[in-house]
C-alpha cells in the first residue's frame, strides 16, 4: 500500500511507502533526543578504592538517552590530561596520562541509556584524587565531578622488646603498607592510653605508610600492653598484644647512675654537634636566598613557545587562560596541546634565580624544562624523565612534585610567590616560599643532558594568572 505526501522543498509531491514513513518518525525523536541538553550525575559520595584491586567510576546521563555517537572521556588535572577517552565508537588512549597505560577498561553495557562507567585496575596511592567524567554531543556538552579515596589495609603490628631505658624496658611497635596515614595506639589491660616516648610515620616509594613507635614499661607499670593501628578512612584496625615478666626489668644498682650520666654527656654533645649543624644549614640557606634577591634574573616569555591557548601581556611578564590566539596559531612550533609557555631565557651552566607571583587560587605549574620538550608531540607528561622539573598547585588547593609517582607536599602554609633556584652544574632545582629562606622541595641530581634549560609554566585553568616577579 502506498500513499501521497506534500514534500517539503518546492511543493512537488513524492511516493513513500509506509514502512519508510514510520521508520523516519521513529527515528525523528531519537535525533532529537541525542542533541538535547542533559545533566551528567556522578557519585554523591567519594568512592573508596583498595590499594592493589580495580574500581569503577560510574557516571550516568539525566534524562536517559543513548550516548553511542557521543564523546565520553574521564579526566585530571585539566581536559586535555586523558584518564580514558571513548570517541567515534571505540576507545581512544594516544594521549592518555602514561600512568594510566594498560590499567583502563571502558564500561559500556548501558551506554544506550547513558549509563557508563570507567574500571581503574591495580589502584594505587596516587591514583587518589578529583576526576572529571565529560559527555559531549554534536551540539551540548556537560560534565561531573568524581572523588576517588584509596585506602590500604597493613600488616599486623609487630612488637619487640629493644633493651633498657630510664629504668624500664623500651618496646617497639612496627607496621607497613597503610593508607592514608594511620593511627597508633598504645593501651594497658584495662583498655587505658599508654603515652609514646616516640613516633615515626614515613611514605616509602610505593606511596605507603610505614608506622614506628615506642614507650617505655616500668616494673610499677601495666606490664600488659596491646598496640593498635587503625585505618581512618577504613575504619579498622589491627591489634598486637605483649606481656613482659616481672623478672626483666632492672634491679637499682650504682651503676645505673653512671650510665645515666654518661647518656646525658653523650646527648649534649650529640645536640650542640645538631645545633651546630642546623646553624651551618641556616647560614648556608640565608646566604643563597640573599643571591636570590639580589641576583635575580630578568625573565620575560616566549610567544614562540606559548600554548595558542595562552594569553601573554604586552611586556610579557604574565600569562592566563584565555581564547585560542590566532597570530600564534598560523604559524606555531611550541606547546600544542598543554596550556604551558617557556621564558625566552635559557642557560647552560652556573647559578640562576626567578621569581613567580603565582595568587592564592587557580591551578599551575612552575619550574624548569629542557628545550625539547617543545618538539615532543602530543601532549606533554610533567615529569622529569621527560625534561620537565616543577611543582604544582591542583585547582582544589593540593601542592604537589612532579616527580614519578608524584609527590605531595605539606606546606605550613599556601605561598603565593614562589622563587625559584637552578643550579646547572650541580642539577640541583629547589623552590622557595618567598617568605622563607629554606626551599619547600628541591630536585637533587637532576640529568639535564647538556641541554639548554629554560624556565617553564603551566596555567592549569581559567582565572589562574602568573607574573613574573621584577
Amino acid at each position: 500500500m502506498k500513499m501521497k505526501l506534500s514534500s517539503l522543498h518546492h511543493g512537488s509531491t513524492a511516493r513513500v511507502s509506509l514502512p519508510g514513513f514510520i521508520i523516519f518518525f521513529i527515528n525523528l525523536p531519537i535525533h532529537n533526543l541525542e542533541s538535547a541538553q542533559f545533566t551528567v550525575i556522578g557519585p554523591d559520595q567519594p568512592v573508596t578504592a583498595i590499594v592493589g584491586e580495580d574500581i569503577v567510576l560510574p557516571c550516568h546521563l539525566s534524562p536517559p538517552m543513548s550516548a553511542e555517537n557521543m564523546e565520553v572521556r574521564w579526566s585530571r588535572f585539566d581536559y586535555s590530561s586523558f584518564v580514558h577517552r571513548y570517541r567515534d565508537g571505540k576507545d581512544q588512549t594516544e594521549y592518555q596520562l602514561p600512568e594510566y597505560s594498560g590499567r583502563t577498561e571502558f564500561l559500556k553495557d548501558g551506554i544506550r541509556n547513558g549509563s557508563v562507567a570507567l574500571r581503574l585496575h591495580n589502584i594505587r596511592p596516587t591514583d587518589e584524587g578529583r576526576y572529571t567524567c565529560y559527555f559531549e554531543s554534536t551540539s551540548f556538552y556537560k560534565d561531573a565531578l568524581l572523588e576517588l579515596k584509596v585506602a590500604a589495609l597493613g600488616a599486623a603490628p609487630l612488637i619487640s622488646v629493644e633493651g633498657y631505658q630510664d629504668g624500664g624496658i623500651r618496646v617497639v611497635c612496627r607496621s607497613a603498607g597503610w593508607y592514608p596515614e594511620p593511627e597508633v595506639c598504645w593501651r594497658g589491660l584495662t583498655g587505658q592510653h599508654v603515652p609514646l616516648l616516640s613516633e615515626r610515620k614515613f611514605q616509602g616509594a610505593n606511596g605507603l605508610f610505614e608506622t614506628e613507635t615506642c614507650i617505655i614499661i616500668t616494673e610499677t607499670s601495666n606490664q600488659n600492653i596491646s598496640c593498635s593501628i587503625r585505618s581512618t578512612l577504613l575504619k579498622q584496625e589491627k591489634e598486637s598484644r605483649i606481656y613482659v615478666a616481672e623478672l626483666f626489668f632492672p634491679t637499682k644498682s650504682p651503676w645505673i647512675a653512671i650510665l645515666c650520666t654518661i647518656l646525658v654527656i653523650q646527648f649534649f654533645v650529640i645536640g650542640l654537634l645538631i645545633y651546630l649543624l642546623k646553624t651551618k644549614e641556616k647560614k648556608v640557606a640565608e646566604s643563597r636566598w640573599r643571591d636570590c634577591l639580589i641576583e635575580a634574573e630578568g625573565v620575560t616569555l616566549d610567544p614562540d613557545t606559548a600554548n595558542p591557548n595562552l594569553i601573554l601581556s604586552k611586556d610579557r611578564k604574565t600569562v592566563r587562560l584565555g581564547d585560542t590566539d590566532q597570530k600564534l596559531l598560523a604559524n606555531h612550533k611550541g606547546f600544542s596541546y598543554s596550556p604551558c609557555v617557556l621564558a625566552c631565557e635559557g642557560f647552560t651552566s652556573g647559578t640562576h634565580y626567578w621569581g613567580v607571583e603565582v595568587g592564592s587560587k587557580g591551578g599551575w605549574a612552575v619550574g624548569v624544562a629542557r628545550e625539547s620538550v617543545t618538539t615532543k608531540e602530543g601532549a606533554v607528561s610533567l615529569k622529569p624523565e621527560e625534561g620537565i622539573w616543577a611543582i604544582e598547585r591542583q585547582w582544589w588547593g593540593e601542592f604537589w612534585a612532579l616527580t614519578s609517582p608524584m609527590t605531595r607536599l605539606t606546606v605550613s602554609r599556601k605561598p603565593e610567590k614562589i622563587r625559584v633556584s637552578l643550579d646547572y652544574k650541580e642539577g640541583l632545582v629547589e623552590f622557595f616560599d618567598a617568605d622563607n629562606v629554606k626551599p619547600f622541595y628541591a630536585f637533587r641530581s637532576a640529568s639535564f643532558a647538556g641541554e639548554k634549560i629554560f624556565p617553564f609554566f603551566r596555567v592549569g585553568g581559567a582565572g589562574t594568572q602568573l607574573s613574573l616577579c621584577p
